[in-house]
């Protein structure tokens, strides 16, 4: 790579840029999950003031052939959103702005979906986003993004009625159902970075009502049961509904005392905590409840109470399967079975098996109307393992082989399809994995406004 004079790109923009050495540049290049930390060294990070920043540094990288790459909430699990090149922070272009008339909100580029949340609770609507409020709306949207609404009002990307887009020829496209429609039908589940960066993002937005959670434990013997108990009870369960079923374990070893095994759920119902006992009796009947707790909350304390909590330390594998059909008794001792064979690691989130409710509003949307194809499945299956700095490289090794090995096992009892937000970067098959038969139309679309692939990474759609 040639030495191109990055002291011109700073001079075009109105934002910073930070070197390797400048402060702040270490800030601007942390990753979320540690076990990609030092991979990928940034020469530079640009961090953008407003979208002509973003245009300029796109065709700065383009004249000087360095590697360019947009980062908004820098959340991606394999850490895609650095490169060795120079890498476009959106993190300033992140304003808000509510239309309380028209039912829309519009979002910068690199809004987090807290921010966006901050701005629509005023006026009681929402958005359904992911679990936590920390995550870019950009990398969610373009993925999909789910949560427990989305069973009533489906993914992100299903929001989504416009976004601006700057193309790797420093063009500001509009796209929506009339303008550019091919490239707005691929943002909406055809994976974040492969088509240009975007710089903003327009929902329609849906009225926030109040609802009822609930928590549920049962003994790890009882298991087995609880997981059936919860394949029956979905199909049945009205749009209303949704719940994250989880079987996990942690500890340091599974011979001692330190183990500890969990099977539990988190319930979410757009109605009465009276109407949620009774929707949840299924559960409740089949074996004894270690724990119970059902409230009724408004929707944002229920927002709230659901994020997803952040790891003790963000070392972390995960992997994905789409349950379609019911896992079998067999592969439901082979889960337990998994649990029981952890190896154990000094970080207490340890490994598990979570089973998030899909269906509903998710399922009603045709698979070649978004380029999110998965709508055709009851369960997101989400199998992780976490580690620390403290683990020998040992263990890691034996963490990580764990996950792997319960992952193999699943394709068994699961589905070879892969959310696309939750990027694995040791899935071999990612392309059908992940976007099924609608890739072919998403090479399409990237070989007309992407044909040099200057948005190019490890799994990025190929012209």
């Amino acid at each position: 790579m040639s030495d191109p004079n990055w002291g011109a790109l700073a001079g075009q923009l109105q934002g910073r840029v930070f070197h390797p050495g400048d402060p702040g540049y270490r800030v601007a290049t942390q990753v979320r999950n540690k076990r990609h930390e030092g991979i990928r060294t940034p020469r530079a990070v640009a961090l953008a003031a407003h979208p002509e920043d973003v245009r300029k540094a796109v065709l700065w990288a383009r004249e000087h052939d360095v590697p360019v790459v947009a980062r908004s909430g820098g959340h991606s699990f394999a850490g895609y959103s650095l490169n060795d090149g120079l890498v476009v922070d959106l993190s300033r272009c992140s304003l808000v702005d509510v239309d309380e008339s028209a039912g829309l909100v519009t979002t910068g580029g690199g809004a987090r979906t807290g921010q966006m949340h901050d701005r629509l609770r005023p006026y009681e609507l929402t958005v359904p986003t992911g679990t936590s409020p920390l995550v870019g709306i950009a990398g969610l949207t373009l993925g999909g993004g789910c949560e427990y609404a989305s069973r009533k009002l489906g993914l992100t990307c299903d929001s989504l009625v416009e976004t601006t887009l700057i193309t790797a020829d420093g063009d500001l496209l509009t796209c929506n159902e009339s303008e550019n429609p091919d490239l707005f039908w691929a943002c909406r589940g055809g994976g974040g970075g492969n088509f240009g960066i975007n710089v903003s993002f327009t929902f329609r937005a849906h009225q926030a009502r109040d609802v009822a959670m609930c928590r549920l434990a049962w003994e790890w013997s009882d298991a087995a049961r609880v997981i059936d108990a919860v394949q029956r009870l979905l199909p049945q369960a009205p749009h209303d509904f949704s719940l994250n079923l989880r079987i996990a374990t942690a500890g340091i070893d599974t011979a001692t005392s330190t183990t500890h095994r969990v099977v539990a759920i988190s319930g979410y119902y757009f109605g009465s905590s009276q109407e949620l006992r009774e929707l949840v009796a299924p559960l409740l009947a089949v074996a004894p409840v270690t724990r119970q707790q059902f409230v009724d909350q408004t929707y944002w304390e229920a927002k709230g109470n659901m994020a997803h909590p952040s790891p003790v330390d963000d070392h972390f594998i995960t992997r994905t399967r789409y349950v379609k059909q019911a896992v079998s008794d067999q592969g439901i001792q082979s889960i337990l079975s998994w649990m029981e064979r952890w190896p154990g690691s000094s970080n207490p989130d340890g490994g598990g098996l979570g089973m998030f409710a899909w269906g509903g509003a998710i399922n009603e949307v045709p698979a070649t109307d978004t380029a999110f194809v998965h709508r055709d499945t009851m369960f997101l299956a989400s199998m992780d393992a976490s580690w620390s700095r403290e683990d020998s490289c040992e263990r890691v090794r034996a963490v990580q082989d764990w996950v792997n090995g319960l992952y193999d096992d699943m394709g068994s009892h699961m589905s070879h399809s892969s959310y696309q937000n939750f990027v694995d970067p040791d899935l071999p098959a990612w392309t059908s994995a992940y976007y099924g038969a609608n890739y072919a139309r998403l090479v399409e679309v990237k070989r007309k406004y992407d044909p040099a692939n200057v948005f190019g990474f490890d799994q990025g759609i190929r012209p």
